[in-house]
């Protein structure tokens, strides 16, 4: 029988009813939804209808994670699409680190997404490339909490499966390929400081989607989790403003 691993506090998936305006939020990569609820209230607040799952092996245990593939992040993802779809008339999509891969790889294959904001997304981490070439080594040290504000903590694993990676190279690397099928209105948040993934790659993302709306600006006081950071309110007002102007 397979191990149950219990969901941790902070981590479940969420949903707010609202308008015929859907958002659906994805987090990132070892993740939880805790660092994008604060967008997700911040979008329900304002009157829309908010998705965020869960993503399949995360907010368990880094075993748990271990076992899943980039296809079954992708189906949490739709599933969540598929829940605002049947409450929704207009669907857009905001996502952190890998939550941002999955927004693009989203805009590539539906065409009824409205609009996508991207927080520092990931279509290239050199670092990841070289990891999935360890051959004796199950896991590595974790990669969450690269915040610069003081005492701020993401909920993340506190360890990363090498598998996983593997799943996320695999993913990127899938995305990256179809970038010109992004045609949606795409906003893209980009931290100047990122330890994780190298800001250059919100600069490929802009330059290669064919989206004839499309902007990038620059976060100066956030690290990678920004939505969890300094500018979080910055975040905020920003993407409400991306989203009732498309």
């Amino acid at each position: 029988m397979a191990e149950q691993y219990t969901v941790l506090e902070g981590a479940e998936s969420f949903h707010f009813e609202g308008n015929r305006v859907g958002v659906l939020v994805s987090h990132g990569f070892t993740g939880t939804t805790q660092s994008m609820r604060p967008l997700g209230k911040a979008f329900a607040d304002a009157g829309y209808t908010v998705c965020g799952p869960r993503l399949k092996g995360h907010g368990t245990h880094y075993e748990d994670m271990e076992k899943t593939t980039f296809h079954d992040w992708i189906q949490s993802i739709e599933e969540g699409y598929q829940w605002l779809q049947k409450r929704c008339d207009t669907i857009y999509m905001c996502g952190l680190s890998m939550g941002g891969t999955l927004s693009l790889y989203m805009a590539e294959k539906y065409s009824g997404l409205k609009g996508i904001v991207l927080i520092n997304a990931a279509i290239e981490v050199p670092d990841m490339e070289t990891a999935t070439t360890m051959k004796d080594t199950r896991f590595i040290d974790a990669i969450g909490s690269d915040i610069k504000k003081p005492n701020v903590q993401e909920l993340a694993y506190e360890k990363t499966p090498v598998q996983s990676i593997r799943e996320i190279v695999g993913l990127m690397e899938q995305v990256r390929l179809d970038l010109n099928k992004v045609t949606c209105p795409t906003f893209i948040f980009v931290s100047n400081e990122d330890h994780v993934v190298p800001p250059y790659n919100s600069e490929v993302i802009y330059k290669e989607i064919q989206s004839e709306v499309k902007e990038i600006i620059s976060l100066k006081e956030s690290y990678h989790v920004a939505t969890l950071d300094n500018d979080q309110a910055y975040i905020i007002e920003k993407a409400l403003e991306f989203i009732s102007k498309h």
